[in-house]
């Protein structure tokens, strides 16, 4: 069975008060109404893959709480709920426990140092966890001890600085092959793995999505998606023009997993 094959998601509308979201660098606040759309386009093309979508309530106090990825970890059978490292962020990880609670067996719970899961790279091979603004050195450690506990390995590597999450540079092509920028593939954090670099000025890119035989893409990355259909990924893009204005990618928007 592919290391892809997702049947289950989890997401969250997107509240009104999304347009606060954090941002690094300030372009502009996006519309709400731009990010529902962009959201629901999501969801339609996960279902459309095969996933099963839970979509959970908008949370007003919580502007970045549609980037459900940085609350969890999500596995076959076993959960981790994570500690965002956004002081304003950290109410999300508790709206999720109950989610988490219905759909796992087991939930873990973070409970030293700070980690999001926009930091953590799962692949056939181990669990890669980036130490970054938002990913503490402790955080990482004590992240890595809880996936021992389910049987999964994490190695903590470093994100380069001025990059928000480690998946704001990589992403998992298939079990061998990770998409990457050239400044993440210089601190050489995964041995072993065939890198695919993003070409220079798309380095946002990295962030892509593997579902069973696709990889959902942003759409304004056209050097990139030929670059991907040139090596026989099958490419679907999808428009990300507001979420990107809020530091944000394609992976965190959902939890994904095989149940």
């Amino acid at each position: 069975m592919s290391f892809h094959a997702f049947n289950r998601a989890i997401v969250r509308t997107p509240s009104r008060s999304v347009v606060n979201g954090l941002r690094a660098v300030d372009v502009g606040a996006p519309s709400y109404e731009g990010v529902l759309a962009e959201h629901r386009d999501y969801v339609r093309a996960l279902e459309s893959l095969g996933v099963s979508v839970e979509t959970l309530a908008a949370l007003e106090a919580f502007p970045d709480s549609v980037f459900v990825e940085d609350t969890a970890l999500v596995f076959t059978g076993a959960a981790i709920l994570l500690r965002p490292g956004a002081a304003t962020r950290r109410g999300e990880a508790a709206e999720m426990a109950a989610a988490l609670d219905r759909n796992f067996e087991r939930v873990l719970r973070l409970e030293a140092g700070t980690a999001e899961g926009g930091d953590v790279l799962t692949t056939p091979r181990g669990v890669f966890i980036g130490a970054s603004a938002r990913t503490s050195a402790i955080g990482a450690a004590a992240l890595a001890s809880l996936l021992a506990e389910i049987g999964q390995r994490g190695f903590v590597v470093n994100t380069p600085p001025g990059v928000l999450h480690l998946k704001s540079d990589c992403s998992l092509l298939d079990d061998e092959t990770i998409l990457c920028t050239a400044r993440l593939a210089a601190a050489g954090p995964f041995p072993g793995f065939r890198l695919i670099l993003t070409p220079e000025g798309e380095e946002g890119a990295a962030n892509a999505l593997r579902i069973g035989d696709s990889v959902l893409l942003s759409k304004g990355y056209r050097r990139t998606a030929a670059l991907l259909e040139q090596a026989g990924y099958n490419v679907k893009l999808l428009t990300t023009d507001g979420i990107a204005r809020i530091d944000a990618g394609l992976s965190c928007m959902s939890l994904r997993w095989r149940a």
